[in-house]
């Protein structure tokens, strides 16, 4: 997606990633994108499937073409996203997860833990992924599979 071009993004996370979901809503606002912020609005303890699974879907039904879910760790918010047909939710943890996981994997989403990385990489985490674009060739197969 190295075109420079402006995306809409879906972002959603629980109490655990609240304040890297805000920091990553604010980067990519500055860089002109569209953020759907489908919550949670705070640290108080809610439950990740009901804020992760709309974006999820946003992203699923073209609502959004991109989406980002963060909680403490990352997993379960992965595997929330997941269970969303069309949705190839990566979790990542270094820039080089997050730029395989779009040339391997053509990851629409991404799923960060708050607990795990620093804010500066999971802003560079972003970075990297937004930049990266999908290889296709060998990969096109795989995607297909897990688009079945």
């Amino acid at each position: 997606m190295n075109d420079n071009a402006k995306h809409s993004f879906a972002l959603g996370t629980d109490h655990a990633g609240f304040l890297y979901k805000e920091a990553i809503k604010s980067f990519l606002l500055a860089e002109g994108h569209e953020v759907k912020d489908f919550g949670t609005f705070s640290e108080e303890s809610v439950d990740y499937p009901a804020f992760v699974k709309p974006a999820a879907r946003a992203v699923s039904e073209g609502i959004c073409k991109l989406g980002i879910v963060l909680g403490g760790s990352g997993n379960g918010e992965a595997m929330a996203a997941n269970k969303i047909p069309g949705v190839r939710c990566a979790l990542c943890w270094n820039e080089e997860s997050a730029r395989k996981a779009k040339e391997h994997n053509d990851a629409n989403m991404l799923s960060l833990g708050q607990r795990m990385i620093s804010e500066e990489t999971a802003i560079n985490i972003v970075k990297e992924w937004l930049a990266a674009d999908f290889e296709g060739g060998r990969h096109v197969g795989r995607i297909n599979m897990l688009d079945e």
